[in-house]
């Protein structure tokens, strides 16, 4: 694809609106795999740590880490994997978020395990708050630099955290180390997620944001409890990394494009004075010139604010349809917090409803033995030529509050089936998520699917069948598939009215600058 056609999909520098960075726009000659589920993804992961030799480099950034949770039936743990590589020379470096805490249902104990494991085995891990008051490092990726094989090297960005619970594969059994989840979600909570793998010059631009991060010479924490302890467990050096090595040579035909949130704060961030809304001003312009198809998986879908696009393209072109995958059931579920959840998907969806009518389908999926599975993917896919696989999600918080970090993706090569405009790459993730909803076997190549009204029937009519068997008494066979008709959250006006400040203030925040906020632009 020529520069102007690229430009036509991905944000130019001016777009981005942050000259502060080191990104470039985008880089072409990728080679971008889906992973899709945890177990495929840490499968991956393990086989490329165990790769790693004298001088090479691993850069890991993590909203969570569990330092047990398994990579494999049989191991190793993510600290052991990652320590293991350390001890064979290899220079380990990581960002991790330093979590709420635990009685929140957040992950500070083990965030610190993490570090402390990998410390000890000559690594270096910062526990990471250079946040806004209430935000997150949100982002979830690892970078393995190869001294002396460039052509190995390879970037993974995505929704996975290295963390219990997130090691299901395509039968969503559930990981057996689990994370706390709400209790309709079962003992092994089933599990949906996707990351990728990124080969190619995109590596050296997710190294870039690792480096940018690691380089800020704000304390990792004002707190001075925490800046005592961090100090007298060795968690507070900072040590310089070696310089970058050039960006491996072009391995694929993946146009790809690092799209990234950081918030607005008192004390900048060097490499985002203003913050950085890239997450959203991509989907601003994308959303612009969709004209088919929209297929979204996303944890929440919450704001009217950020739902704004999409309702806008679909009341633009009659003809375009959308297609959504969210989770049954939030994953809070005390008495305020879930109806906080809630508050915002209620609201998204009216207005999706209002814009697209019965051109919009909500759906969340279950297992074969009828457990709800937790759709935690962040993945979307417009027209079936750009796609997006990152940590972002559909909410203020994901656009404009945490640091999140997502890698778009426009293939060269033209997928031959028609309707004709499709890309390989984005077409096939879309397929291959949608085989998976439904039922088919993975062998299936889904020609039928690639029709965007055909697809989006398909769900329907899947979700029809599902739905019917339930209400039947699960009487006969089961159905084919996951699928069931999402059903809008219904809130009682108590629990919402006091709910609502919860929502807006803590549950999805606005981390934009005040002249934004008043101009409603990001």
């Amino acid at each position: 694809m020529s520069t102007e056609d690229l430009g036509a999909w991905f944000l130019t520098a001016e777009e981005r609106d942050n000259p502060a960075t080191r990104l470039l726009p985008w880089t072409t000659g990728n080679l971008v795999t889906p992973l899709v589920h945890g177990a495929t993804y840490f499968a991956e992961l393990n086989a490329c740590l165990g790769r790693l030799g004298p001088r090479d480099l691993l850069l890991f950034a993590d909203w969570r880490g569990d330092p047990d949770e398994r990579l494999a039936d049989d191991g190793p743990g993510v600290a052991r994997a990652m320590a293991q590589a350390a001890r064979r020379g290899a220079l380990v470096r990581g960002l991790i978020w330093r979590s709420h805490l635990d009685a929140l249902r957040f992950s500070a104990a083990e965030n610190r395990h993490l570090g402390e494991d990998i410390e000890a085995a000559g690594g270096q891990a910062l526990l990471d708050t250079r946040v806004r008051s209430g935000g997150s490092h949100h982002q979830k990726f690892v970078v393995l630099r190869h001294r002396r094989d460039p052509a190995a090297d390879v970037a993974f960005v995505g929704g996975i955290d290295l963390c219990h619970s997130r090691r299901d594969d395509a039968r969503h059994l559930g990981d057996p180390q689990v994370a706390p989840m709400p209790g309709v979600y079962g003992e092994r909570p089933p599990w949906h997620d996707a990351q990728v793998a990124i080969r190619g010059p995109a590596v050296a631009e997710v190294e870039k944001v690792f480096r940018e991060r690691w380089e800020d010479p704000a304390p990792e924490t004002r707190q001075p409890f925490r800046r005592l302890r961090d100090h007298l467990e060795r968690m507070d050096d900072e040590p310089p990394l070696p310089p970058q090595a050039p960006a491996p040579d072009p391995v694929g035909t993946h146009a790809v494009q690092l799209l990234r949130t950081y918030p607005s704060r008192r004390s900048p961030y060097p490499f985002a004075p203003r913050g950085e809304r890239s997450v959203a001003r991509a989907y601003h312009k994308v959303l612009g010139r969709a004209g088919s198809l929209v297929y979204l998986e996303d944890q929440y879908l919450w704001s009217t604010e950020v739902i704004e696009p999409f309702a806008e393209a679909l009341e633009r072109e009659p003809e375009l349809r959308m297609i959504i995958v969210v989770p049954r059931h939030p994953d809070q579920d005390g008495w305020l917090a879930s109806p906080a959840s809630l508050i915002g998907r209620a609201e998204a969806l009216d207005r999706l409803r209002r814009a697209g009518g019965d051109r919009v389908g909500v759906y969340d999926l279950e297992n074969e033995a009828g457990t709800p599975v937790y759709v935690h993917a962040k993945v979307c896919v417009v027209d079936d030529v750009w796609a997006t696989v990152g940590s972002d999600n559909v909410n203020l918080r994901s656009w404009t509050y945490d640091s999140e970090l997502s890698c778009a993706v426009v293939d060269e090569e033209r997928d031959p089936r028609p309707p004709a405009g499709g890309r390989a790459f984005a077409r096939r993730l879309r397929i291959a998520l949608a085989v998976e909803h439904l039922g088919r076997d993975v062998a299936d190549h889904g020609d039928d699917l690639c029709d965007p009204k055909a697809a989006f029937e398909a769900f329907a009519e899947c979700a029809a069948r599902l739905d019917a068997w339930h209400r039947g008494g699960c009487r006969g066979d089961r159905p084919r598939g996951r699928l069931r008709q999402h059903i809008k959250p219904e809130l009682g006006r108590l629990r919402k009215l006091l709910a609502l400040p919860l929502y807006r203030m803590a549950v999805d925040p606005d981390g934009r600058p005040a002249d934004m906020r008043r101009s409603r632009h990001f």
